[in-house]
C-alpha cells in the first residue's frame, strides 16, 4: 500500500523530533494531524490515497459521465424514461438488496444499453469498518444477484459513500474490479433545495467530468430534467464509465 512509506517516514520524523527537539506537545500535534490525513484520505476518493479510482476521464471534448448510485429504486423508471427520451447512456451502481426488489427494473436497466457497477450488497452504514473477508462477501454477493437477475458480470465497482481504506482496497483487488469515484458530487441525498443540487452539479462541470447523482427520489429526478437542458445547450455530449476503462487498455 502506498501510504505505508509514509507511515514509517511518519513515525522516525516524531521520534526524532521528540528525542532531540521537541515535546509531547509536538508529538500529539503530529499524531492528530496525520490521523487527519488518514481520515480525509478515506472519505475523499479523489484523493486515491488507499484505492485508486477512476474520478474522471481524460478528454479535451466537452463530454460527462452520469452515474446514479443506490438504485433500483421505485423512481428509476422515470430516470430511465427521461434518459431514453435524450438519447443517453448512464451507468448505474446498484445495490444487491435493491436488484432482488425491483429485478424488472433492473433488467430493464441492461435492455436499454446502460452500464451496470457493483455497489455491494447492502450498501451497510458500517462499510467503513467492515473486514476484508466481509467485503469480499458483499461485493461477491451483488455479482450473484447481478448474473441471476440480469445475466451480466461488471468489473465496476463503486465504493458505498466514497469510503475507502486498506480492507476495502484488498477486497476491490481479491474481486478483480475497479472502482470508479467522481470529481462532480451532487450531494443530492443530503440537500433538500433543487436549485442548490443543480448549481452544484453545473458549476462543477469539467470536460472528463463524472457526475454523481441518485436515482432514489423525485428530487433529484427533477434536477436531472433541468441538468440534461443544460447539458444540451451547452453541447455536452455524455459517455458511460466503462469506457473510460477501455480506452486506458487501448492506450
Amino acid at each position: 500500500m502506498k501510504h505505508y512509506p509514509f507511515i514509517l517516514f511518519y513515525l522516525f520524523c516524531n521520534v526524532f523530533i521528540y528525542a532531540f527537539h521537541g515535546s509531547i506537545w509536538v508529538y500529539l500535534f503530529c499524531f492528530f494531524a496525520f490521523s487527519a490525513v488518514v481520515v480525509w484520505g478515506s472519505f475523499d476518493i479523489e484523493l486515491g490515497y488507499f484505492v485508486n479510482s477512476i474520478t474522471h476521464k481524460r478528454t479535451r471534448i466537452k463530454e460527462v459521465a452520469l452515474t446514479f448510485d443506490d438504485g433500483p429504486t421505485e423512481f428509476t423508471p422515470k430516470f430511465l424514461d427521461l434518459l431514453k427520451e435524450h438519447q443517453i447512456k448512464a451507468t448505474f451502481f446498484c445495490i444487491g438488496k435493491q436488484i432482488e426488489k425491483y429485478p424488472e427494473t433492473f433488467q430493464r436497466i441492461i435492455a436499454e444499453g446502460h452500464t451496470i457497477g457493483n455497489h455491494t450488497l447492502s450498501h451497510s452504514s458500517s462499510t467503513g469498518f467492515l473486514s476484508t473477508s466481509k467485503m469480499i462477501t458483499e461485493i461477491e454477493k451483488c455479482d450473484k444477484i447481478m448474473k441471476n437477475v440480469g445475466n451480466i458480470k461488471t468489473n465496476l465497482y463503486r465504493p458505498p459513500f466514497g469510503v475507502t481504506n486498506p480492507n476495502i482496497a484488498k477486497a476491490i483487488k481479491k474481486t478483480n474490479k475497479v472502482s470508479i469515484g467522481w470529481n462532480v458530487r451532487s450531494l443530492d441525498t443530503i440537500i433538500d433545495d433543487e436549485k442548490k443540487i443543480y448549481n452544484r452539479v453545473t458549476k462543477g462541470l469539467k470536460n472528463g467530468s463524472i457526475i454523481l447523482l441518485h436515482d432514489t427520489s423525485e428530487k433529484t429526478f427533477r434536477v436531472l430534467t433541468n441538468l440534461l437542458v443544460f447539458l444540451k445547450d451547452k453541447k455536452y455530449s455524455t459517455f458511460t464509465v466503462d469506457t473510460v476503462i477501455n480506452s486506458n487498455i487501448n492506450d
